[in-house]
């Protein structure tokens, strides 16, 4: 496996530099998104296939939590990445929750929890999908994903200290 990924899912985007491809057929033809669904790409190093400060990796996520990526979306409340499988326009909070988990910046991490915050439309829940603009609007009221990688990403944060640096 490993070999076939270094092989044929490694492209070179002109912006970006080397990156990992979503999908590839290994005839050179890529797919270059990104799914707020886990497994994926911005999930690499909570997963254990590469280091956080893999360079690779790093372009792979600059290109993921971009308007480059089909399914990051922004809104006036938050941002982040959503999925083709559910409504167009919305951001999931597991990506988000995967984007503070795999955050070595204090600022982002913060951030991610600032919009975790504001987005759960006073359920206290996270739900699968939201519209950023309008947080009201929202897929899964009770989402079990979601809040069981959100309470994992406090526990997380509560062990590395996060809070008093």
């Amino acid at each position: 496996m490993q070999e076939g990924i270094q092989k044929y899912g490694i492209t070179e985007h002109p912006k970006y530099g080397k990156i990992y491809a979503y999908e590839t057929d290994g005839f050179g033809n890529y797919q270059l998104m990104d799914d707020a669904n886990s497994p994926s790409l911005l999930a690499m190093p909570y997963l254990g296939y590469c280091n956080l400060d893999d360079p690779l990796y790093q372009n792979t996520r600059r290109f993921i939590l971009s308007s480059d990526n089909p399914y990051y979306y922004e809104g006036s409340v938050a941002k982040g990445v959503g999925s083709p499988h559910t409504p167009d326009g919305y951001v999931w909070h597991i990506g988000i929750i995967m984007q503070a988990l795999t955050s070595g910046d204090r600022d982002e991490i913060l951030n991610c929890l600032g919009m975790l915050a504001k987005t759960h439309a006073g359920t206290n829940y996270m739900h699968e999908t939201f519209d950023p603009s309008r947080t009201e609007n929202y897929s899964r009221p009770w989402f079990a994903w979601a809040n069981t990688l959100f309470a994992e990403l406090l526990d997380q944060l509560m062990d590395e200290g996060v809070w008093g640096k």
